[in-house]
């Protein structure tokens, strides 16, 4: 019998999520707390600190995992959570010092492991890895183009 596509896709995020748990342990990270990490890094360098909600939306984690996960960062002293100047009932996201320090030697370890992960399709920046990109937004209904 052959494997179904949802079983794929799961045994994949599945070998992903535990590999990259394994990498980031050294650093006391999780693959879910890497994610809102490296995504509060990205954002905030592109405009202003995202709140929660902004950051859930962007990561596709649901708004209470990221609170979770965001308050397990602000006790590791990587992130802040202030109150967003214009809703008083949301919190900003903010990377301390020692979150920027930590996200960065955290991405310097993920790359080299999507490299590796992914040379058996050109690697990440190789045709069928776009390819595979591309049709993974159409399942994931997002715009490809972003």
């Amino acid at each position: 019998m052959e494997p179904t596509l949802g079983y794929l896709v799961w045994r994949l995020s599945m070998k992903w999520r535990s590999s990259v748990d394994r990498a980031l342990a050294p650093l006391g990270l999780t693959h879910a707390q890497y994610v809102v990490l490296a995504s509060l890094s990205g954002l905030s360098a592109r405009g202003p600190e995202p709140s929660q909600r902004q950051l859930a939306d962007h990561t596709g984690l649901e708004p209470i995992y990221v609170s979770k996960l965001a308050r397990a960062l602000e006790n590791a002293k990587l992130i802040e959570r202030p109150v967003h100047p214009d809703d008083p009932r949301a919190v900003r996201l903010v990377l301390t010092d020692r979150g920027r320090k930590t996200v960065a030697e955290a991405i310097a370890i993920v790359q080299p492991l999507m490299a590796e992960q992914t040379a058996g399709i050109g690697g990440p920046k190789g045709k069928q890895a776009k390819e595979f990109r591309e049709t993974l937004l159409a399942l994931l209904g997002e715009n490809p183009s972003r």
